[in-house]
């Protein structure tokens, strides 16, 4: 009877040990150099060549999450004075911005944000309403990269009617992304 119980097992654990080996010797080895001599990595080699027309510019994505409290309020999202725009509960947009030092507030410059961008950088901002005596206004936070990139998943496209600087603001409902 034990040997019965055995026989499953040893083919089971031989499969197993020739699974292993095939996939050892089917990996690249990455110990040995390049023929030519280049022992670069591939992000390396990305990292040494020009920046392309798409990553000559910063993405700054303005998102918030959707919530019942303060649906029916659009606080206006500004950048360097400009109005880029109303913003929608529970969607997000994206601008390009050229790298170097920008401020991001809200309509009533209560919050906001100066931040220094580099080419390539993606970064996100969140807005929340904050309740207040009348009437809530909007509260813009920046965020890790890990943070944002997680919650505006959550998140929609914004509608093209509440985009107000389409020459800034690049992502959105309709655009080409």
């Amino acid at each position: 009877m034990k040997h019965l119980l055995r026989t499953p097992l040893l083919i089971v654990f031989a499969l197993l040990c020739s699974q292993v080996s095939l996939a050892q010797e089917q990996a690249p080895k990455t110990d040995k150099p390049a023929a030519s001599g280049n022992t670069q990595t591939a992000a390396e080699a990305k990292a040494d060549q020009p920046a392309g027309a798409q990553d000559s510019k910063a993405t700054l994505y303005f998102y918030r999450l959707k919530q019942y409290a303060g649906s029916a309020l659009e606080p206006t999202v500004f950048c360097d004075d400009k109005q880029l725009a109303r913003m929608d509960n529970g969607r997000y947009f994206g601008v390009k911005l050229d790298p170097g030092k920008h401020a991001c507030n809200m309509g009533d410059k209560q919050t906001g944000f100066e931040l220094d961008l580099k080419a390539g950088q993606v970064a996100y901002a969140k807005i929340s309403i904050e309740t207040g005596f009348w009437k809530g206004h909007g509260r813009l936070t920046l965020v890790q990269p890990e943070q944002g990139a997680f919650e505006i998943k959550k998140a929609k496209l914004l509608g093209t009617d509440k985009v107000k600087d389409r020459a800034l603001v690049a992502i959105y409902e309709g655009s080409d992304k």
